[in-house]
């Protein structure tokens, strides 16, 4: 990946911050018991987060009692994360890609990435990665992938997002699949799965809908169609004023392969 695609792909979300920090979900408690037990990282050892954005992730870790450092190359994304989170005094953060994180050579024990990762150039990150971590540092990559069917109304957003949003398709082949074993090598440890869900408003799932990178803006001539088919949608599924968004959490553990 050139810079200037690194660039645009960081200016992705520049306009959907707002969106992406309210609405956007956490990841379970338990992915962090599974780095201490299964990774065997100490549970107050340093951490960078790759492409932060507006630290959602980070605050996960920083909870758990680690120091993070967020590794974030949108201005706007890090502005939101620092204003969130400088209440830790473990937190920092740095202008950083996951090609050129500006972190020194083995400074840490643990990278982990999350959504952000299927944006990386998957070669140089993973040169980065190996560089900046501390021997049997160990890396940890995880993202909340939707669960596309199961009810009417998971079915029914699939539908929506194939039909509104021309981008979507090329978004969602971004994301890795299985084939993460071949990205770490003989580095690769194993992987694991946990439910995660949204109990949504409308509001909320407007929300959720706009954070996404792919989602038409107002002005797009598909903008409002997808909101009222969203309002639709919403109005024949939700139970009790709200629709459940079920995602899985899948992690993927190991360390850099060896050179």
């Amino acid at each position: 990946m050139t810079d200037d695609a690194a660039g645009r792909f960081a200016g992705r979300f520049t306009d959907r911050v707002a969106d992406y920090a309210k609405y956007r979900p956490t990841y379970p408690r338990e992915l962090v018991t599974f780095v201490h037990a299964e990774c065997g990282i100490g549970p107050h050892a340093p951490v960078a987060d790759i492409g932060a954005g507006t630290g959602i992730s980070t605050r996960l870790f920083l909870d758990a009692g680690h120091p993070v450092v967020a590794v974030e190359p949108n201005a706007a994304m890090r502005a939101a994360a620092d204003a969130s989170l400088s209440g830790f005094e473990r937190y920092r953060s740095v202008a950083g890609s996951a090609e050129a994180t500006t972190l020194d050579d083995a400074s840490v024990d643990l990278v982990i990435a999350a959504q952000a990762f299927h944006w990386f150039d998957k070669a140089n990150a993973r040169r980065e990665f190996a560089r900046i971590l501390k021997p049997r540092g160990a890396i940890v990559l995880f993202w909340n992938s939707r669960v596309n069917d199961g009810s009417p109304f998971l079915a029914g957003y699939e539908d929506l997002l194939h039909r509104y949003c021309p981008d979507y398709p090329w978004v969602g082949e971004r994301y890795p699949d299985d084939r993460l074993a071949d990205w770490f090598g003989d580095g690769y440890e194993r992987k694991t799965v946990f439910p995660n869900a949204q109990r949504l408003d409308f509001d909320a799932l407007r929300g959720r809908l706009m954070s996404s990178s792919y989602a038409p803006k107002a002005g797009d001539p598909l903008h409002e169609p997808m909101l009222a088919a969203l309002r639709e949608l919403f109005d024949a599924t939700a139970d009790d004023g709200q629709v459940n968004f079920a995602m899985q959490t899948r992690v993927y553990a190991g360390r850099p392969p060896r050179a």
